[in-house]
């Protein structure tokens, strides 16, 4: 699985690169912290394969780098998907790293 840093998303973000990020976390979690990115839950990751892009990189992140993990195995086995990079450490490493505004839980 390809993934990148919390350092690399910053770049990315700050540079104006076309990208598309997607959050996997619950909608709790997303409302009490998050990166700006799309909501698609885990859970409904397989029904919304057609909401992610595929002429992009598409970074998809959850809290620690787990569930980020487990949908991009699932949409590369099911859907072929060559194009997703999984953010390690999630956000607790882009709040440690990037921006401690970002609340922890």
């Amino acid at each position: 699985m390809k993934e990148i840093t919390v350092e690399e998303l910053k770049e990315m973000q700050d540079s104006g690169e076309d990208f598309q990020l997607i959050d996997v976390r619950e909608s709790h979690e997303y409302d009490f912290a998050n990166l700006g990115g799309e909501l698609i839950p885990l859970g409904t990751i397989l029904n919304n394969a057609d909401k992610i892009s595929r002429d992009k990189k598409v970074v998809v992140h959850c809290r620690s780098g787990a569930r980020s993990g487990t949908a991009i195995n699932q949409l590369e086995q099911k859907f072929g998907f060559t194009n997703l990079y999984n953010l390690k450490g999630g956000i607790l490493a882009y709040s440690d790293r990037i921006d401690p505004d970002i609340p922890k839980y």
